[in-house]
């Protein structure tokens, strides 16, 4: 099933990557590349209108005939409603107006805001049945964050778990603005954060000077350690011995890591998935990355090119 998914999913990303130049409407988006979003990678039947209904129509007040682009449904409610841009066009609040709308009037409790690449996820976390201003995910077709592919299988028809997807909503949305936070600041760091790191190791005055000099430090810093954790894992991955482990640690007994069993009863470990990831992260950058996956046997675990 995982790995069908993903297959399926990398899939869409290389037609999109083929196709977008020649997309030039809002139109033929939707059907290059959202339809096949919905029919193939979520699994909802986009010819059954009591799965999937286009140009869905909803009256709000005073507004009339307004259309939102899709509205899934699943156990006869609307559970997932879904608004579309042209690929290449910036998603912001201000191109979700209808989506706004619409959540406050039906059922549904997840809403999704694309270009046929990027797919902004909302829900109600901030206010029960107003759908929020931050999305809670985010993925990019054309880049996909491997840690968020789970939370998705979750939105499909044959596991959708809208308890499971509100609980993650909230930690996911968060995690996912700290991230950016913190890349933002690792790459042009701002005074505060800077000043923050030189104040703990640097004993003179903070000078201007002083200041520009450590926000290098800082980048360099951050640099370094990010490259050691990657190396440390890759090591860990290899080895089967953890870098990190401490000597309390290795006096007690540990927890088996966590496995996935398939139905050919091939056993996938969390140090095999970790080790994946890590060498997907390096080798992307002299290889696409949407070509790089994995596939388990009995014998062992291996990367597919």
């Amino acid at each position: 099933m995982a790995m069908e998914f993903n297959e399926k999913l990398y899939a869409l990303s290389a037609k999109i990557k083929q196709q977008q130049d020649a997309i030039v409407t809002e139109e033929a988006t939707k059907n290059a590349f959202v339809m096949p979003f919905i029919h193939n990678v979520l699994g909802y039947d986009v010819f059954d209108p009591t799965e999937v209904t286009p140009e869905f129509i909803c009256d709000v007040g005073t507004k009339k005939g307004e259309k939102i682009d899709y509205a899934i449904h699943k156990d006869n409610e609307i559970q997932i409603l879904i608004e579309c841009k042209k690929i290449g066009e910036p998603l912001n609040v201000n191109h979700a107006s209808q989506l706004f709308r619409y959540f406050h009037v039906t059922n549904a409790r997840i809403s999704i805001l694309t270009n046929g690449q990027i797919y902004k996820f909302f829900t109600d976390l901030d206010a029960p049945n107003k759908m929020d201003e931050k999305p809670f995910l985010e993925i990019d077709l054309l880049d996909i964050d491997d840690n968020l592919v789970p939370e998705l299988v979750k939105l499909t028809k044959v596991s959708f778990d809208l308890e499971s997807i509100i609980n993650a909503a909230g930690e996911l949305k968060y995690v996912s603005q700290i991230k950016k936070i913190l890349h933002a600041q690792l790459n042009n760091p701002e005074d505060d954060f800077v000043k923050f790191f030189a104040s703990r190791v640097y004993e003179g005055m903070l000078t201007q000077k002083v200041r520009e000099s450590f926000s290098n430090l800082t980048q360099k810093a951050a640099s370094q350690y990010i490259n050691d954790q990657v190396n440390e894992r890759l090591k860990s991955a290899i080895t089967g011995v953890n870098p990190v482990r401490t000597a309390v640690e290795t006096e007690t007994k540990e927890a088996e890591p966590e496995q996935l069993r398939d139905e050919n009863d091939v056993i996938t470990t969390q140090e095999e998935i970790e080790g994946y990831h890590i060498v997907r992260a390096i080798t992307r950058t002299v290889i696409d990355a949407q070509r790089i996956t994995h596939r388990d046997t009995k014998s062992y675990f291996g990367g597919v090119d």
